[in-house]
């Protein structure tokens, strides 16, 4: 089965890359039938190792590798598992670093990390990547006997641009070696190469208008370097000249994919205080730039440093904090980790209003991303909390803390539940992490708004993808709004079929209003689309969620394009759930401004409700919208409930009337 792994988000999905090594158009000397003469070149230790040097081996592997490319850290522990099968074959594994970014000692560290035990060649002014002609990293080049090229590409099929299978389908390098120890014709002599540019070495133009002291440090500090640095998600730093240097390739390609910055709204339709746009004329600076041979200019020039926060992003220092469970999760070296749900007990004994929150990784380097809900003291024991529970925080590589505006605020019910969905990507090592959430509290008395998360979402028998479907509709509607409210942000979620998303207003006077296009959605990227300013949606306004799906082979991340997909909590199932959210009077909720809450749960029958989760629910059982909840659109489970709810006995149930007996339940609480 494949399933998605964006590994480090940057590293498969942006700073990977997909080419066809020797075989494309701008390399016409081929490889395969093509001798490869005598070289010579130092190990990280100094040892001198020459390819005549094997000359009793019937068959040359030649890796070349990187230290911070995310598919050679996961690919050099299983080079080395090769080379310990077939080294008494007569197969000899060398792997050549032609990097000019690497030093030795991160070569040595490389090895060291990654248990390669095979020479570790460093290809000092990449004379003998530019003598094959190879072009990425990992690139693999298979020699016979007669040192000829026999096969040329990738080692398997498990790591792809933006998935991961659980076990390669296809082991291309295997298979090759085993043709030639057998004496056969390769059978795939090329595959396509996936992996990051080799950072050559560059004659800079001295008189170039473009240098990286003058226009690229700042281009790269305002887009790039919040995740480009030492202890961050993105596997490789771009904080100084001798870290760019080697990435100039890799950059100029993903901005022309649109793969960087991390950015998928259409520009047509919202203003979002966290867009990532990179500028037309910032991008032809950097081609420019790489054009001219990546000059460094004068450093008098640079700017200074940005100031980073490394620990909390809160406004203040976090008036609680919550670790996702006692003791840290053990994160494989490489294969897929499914989702992991951590359920804690935040000790809250009494309704608590959220000023700020912020989901905190514990190790950048392997989580992908966070979602923490809060599941009321009735809420259901199990299922996926995005559907069983209240949003509160995420965090995604280069996500900012929530803080909303001032005057409002999330509320938590005593005695609810946190619930962390945690998505791991491993990086060729074994990693632990113990990620936690911070929360700033509010002052009760000065609330007189209430944030609460909203969805749009299709119910779990409405999602169901045919096999093969390229462009699978599926619509899903909101609650209408009980009183005028302001949205203030979305975030669509679907998994690895999903191909776009858009959120629509619906007025009641008929008129309708784009609030959110994502025409190419990338699981990869939960973004948080956080409005600039506030939208104001009347009463009964709702907001209209459209949303395709992939399911064909063309998607490259899609699982099976031969299953019937329902929906599921795992990725490679699927998800339809617009996101959204609003503030709302306190009123809404039966809470009196100005007041501490007290008012978050209420007693019914000997059962305590959440008041935000009960009011919900009403709406959301209301089918036809027409704000008015019949008992017969209610099951038989919840008609006693229906009833004491229902003040003047008409088996009609409106959110007014609903509100009007929560607040008398809660008075009779407080008398009695």
């Amino acid at each position: 089965m494949l399933r998605n792994y964006s590994l480090l988000s940057f590293c498969l999905v942006v700073f990977l890359s997909q080419g066809e090594g020797i075989a494309r158009a701008d390399q016409p000397n081929r490889l395969i039938g093509r001798s490869v003469g005598e070289f010579s070149i130092k190990d990280y230790r100094g040892k001198t190792h020459s390819l005549s040097d094997y000359a009793s081996d019937d068959v040359v592997v030649l890796a070349f590798l990187g230290t911070e490319c995310p598919l050679a850290k996961l690919y050099s522990p299983r080079l080395q598992a090769m080379n310990d099968e077939l080294s008494s074959k007569g197969v000899a594994f060398l792997a050549i670093n032609s990097n000019r970014q690497d030093s030795l000692t991160e070569v040595a560290a490389h090895a060291r990390v990654h248990g390669v035990q095979f020479p570790v060649l460093k290809d000092l002014g990449n004379r003998v990547a530019d003598q094959i002609g190879v072009m990425r990293t990992p690139e693999i080049v298979v020699l016979d006997r007669e040192r000829v090229g026999r096969y040329h590409g990738r080692i398997d099929d498990q790591y792809g641009v933006g998935y991961i299978r659980d076990e390669p389908q296809k082991h291309f390098l295997k298979d090759a070696i085993n043709d030639l120890l057998d004496g056969r014709k390769v059978a795939v002599a090329e595959t396509e190469v996936v992996g990051c540019y080799i950072g050559r070495v560059r004659e800079p133009q001295a008189d170039s208008d473009v240098t990286y002291s003058n226009q690229i440090s700042r281009i790269l500090q305002k887009h790039c370097v919040e995740c480009h640095r030492k202890g961050e998600i993105a596997p490789f730093a771009l904080t100084k000249y001798d870290d760019v240097i080697g990435w100039g390739d890799t950059m100029v390609e993903v901005i022309a994919d649109q793969r960087m910055p991390p950015w998928h709204a259409n520009p047509k339709h919202g203003s979002f205080a966290n867009a990532r746009l990179m500028t037309d004329s910032d991008k032809q600076l950097i081609r420019d730039w790489v054009d001219a041979g990546c000059p460094e200019g004068d450093p008098g020039q640079l700017p200074e440093p940005l100031k980073y926060t490394d620990g909390w992003q809160l406004p203040k220092k976090p008036d609680k904090v919550i670790n996702m469970r006692d003791h840290a999760f053990d994160v494989s070296a490489e294969g897929t980790v499914r989702y992991q749900y951590f359920e804690i007990d935040p000790g809250l004994t009494e309704d608590t209003w959220i000023q700020a929150a912020e989901a905190q990784p514990g190790n950048r380097a392997v989580v992908h991303h966070i979602l923490v809900f809060v599941r009321p003291p009735n809420g259901p024991d199990r299922g996926m909390a995005g559907t069983t529970g209240q949003f509160l925080a995420a965090y995604v590589p280069g996500h900012r803390a929530a803080v909303y505006p001032d005057g409002s605020a999330k509320l938590i019910s005593a005695g609810s539940k946190l619930i962390f969905q945690m998505h791991y990507t491993p990086i060729g090592t074994p990693q632990k992490d113990l990620s936690r959430l911070g929360l700033v509290f509010a002052d009760p008395t000065s609330i007189r708004k209430v944030v609460t998360t909203q969805q749009a979402r299709v119910s779990r028998r409405g999602l169901v993808i045919p096999p093969h479907a390229d462009n699978h509709r599926v619509e899903a509607q909101s609650s209408t709004a009980p009183t005028t409210v302001e949205v203030l942000s979305f975030m669509p979620h679907m998994h690895l079929r999903g191909k776009s998303f858009s959120y629509e207003a619906r007025f009641p006077d008929g008129r309708r209003k784009t609030l959110l296009d994502v025409p190419q959605y990338d699981f990869n990227w939960q973004t948080a689309y956080q409005l600039t300013e506030p939208l104001s949606l009347p009463k009964g306004a709702y907001l209209q969620c459209v949303a395709h799906f992939d399911n064909s082979e063309n998607n490259l991340s899609n699982p099976d394009p031969t299953r019937t997909v329902p929906w599921g909590d795992q990725s490679w199932d699927e998800m339809m759930i617009g996101y959204f959210d609003v503030s709302v009077p306190t009123s809404v909720f039966g809470i009196e401004p100005g007041k501490t809450t007290g008012k978050g749960n209420v007693n019914i029958g000997g059962q305590r409700y959440d008041i935000a989760t009960l009011l919900k629910a009403i709406r959301d059982l209301d089918k036809n919208k027409d704000g008015k909840l019949q008992k017969s659109e209610v099951s038989e489970k919840r008609q006693r409930l229906f009833d004491r709810l229902d003040a003047n006995n008409d088996d009609i149930l409106t959110t007014d009337e609903a509100r009007e007996s929560i607040r008398k339940f809660s008075d009779r609480l407080k008398r009695d």
